[in-house]
């Protein structure tokens, strides 16, 4: 295990001479009627982190909601059998070359484990998090639904969902202890061929040997929602051309640091996740630029 040493990476450039396109697509994947939410925050956020569109794909009955949430948004109403979601994604980005930000909201309907596995089976970079993280979970009991990702895939998890991932791979570190957090995070990225970002004080991001530990946030992200912001922030940062490893550093580091800001003017209390994503450009801001 290696210590990245390096600056955090700074941000995409931005040509004068630029559009919509230029800056990439993310698809949302998840949602459900009780969980509304998530979705909207991760789409709000991957705008504010620059993706020059972002696609919301979830069950029609709530998607109306989701995009009152997000009207920057756009959406793709899914329905039918994983073969036909996929089929409607398949529609939606037809040049395979969105990046999808898979599980916020999500639920736990087996159907959904199943999209899952179809969309590892593909080529499109995916952010796992949230109820996605939970559904990976289960399919890693079975050997033979396990997937050699052909694209960057990042995971998300916090504690929770570490222990889960980690149980069906029997690593047995403990992700809240911090003499162990780091090796934890660098076995679960390696046994599955992905970036590991394991959330928490210091979240660790770590990605085949290397890995990284994030200095900016505190107290005030623990809140709901906080997490879907972070999946859309890194999921932006990878459509708009970074690779998986630094797309999570930066994207851990924008996220603690806009936590930061707003904390300096309101305290540690109160921090609503909508906000957390309307102050990521000024968390950019504050960075270098190209």
């Amino acid at each position: 295990m290696q210590l990245a040493r390096d600056p955090i990476p700074l941000p995409p450039p931005r040509p004068e001479h630029s559009h919509k396109g230029t800056f990439g697509t993310v698809i949302v994947i998840g949602g459900s009627q009780t969980m509304i939410g998530a979705p909207a925050l991760c789409a709000r956020a991957a705008l504010r982190c620059g993706a020059g569109l972002v696609k919301v794909a979830c069950p029609a009955e709530v998607l109306p909601f989701v995009l009152t949430v997000e009207p920057g948004a756009t959406g793709i109403a899914l329905g039918g059998e994983p073969s036909d979601m996929l089929a409607l994604i398949e529609r939606a980005d037809p040049d395979r070359r969105a990046v999808l930000a898979v599980g916020p909201g999500l639920g736990q309907d087996p159907r959904l484990g199943e999209l899952i596995h179809l969309l590892r089976a593909g080529t499109r970079p995916i952010v796992l998090d949230a109820d996605g993280l939970n559904l990976l979970a289960r399919q890693l009991t079975d050997p033979s639904d396990r997937v050699e990702p052909k694209a960057p895939l990042v995971l998300t998890p916090h504690p929770g969902e570490y222990k889960r991932l980690a149980k069906t791979l029997n690593i047995q570190l403990d992700p809240t202890d911090p003499a162990e957090r780091v090796e934890a995070a660098t076995l679960l990225a390696k046994r599955l061929s992905a970036v590991v970002l394991l959330k928490g004080h210091h979240t660790i991001i770590a990605h085949a040997g290397h890995y990284a530990i994030n200095p900016s946030g505190n107290a005030a992200l623990a809140t709901a929602g906080s997490g879907d912001v972070l999946t859309g922030a890194i999921a932006s940062l990878i459509a708009q051309g970074m690779d998986a490893f630094n797309a999570a550093r930066l994207g851990a580091y924008v996220h603690g640091l806009a936590a930061d800001q707003w904390a300096s003017q309101h305290g540690l209390r109160g921090l609503r996740a909508i906000e957390l994503a309307d102050w990521l450009p000024a968390a950019f801001a504050m960075l270098p630029s190209r």
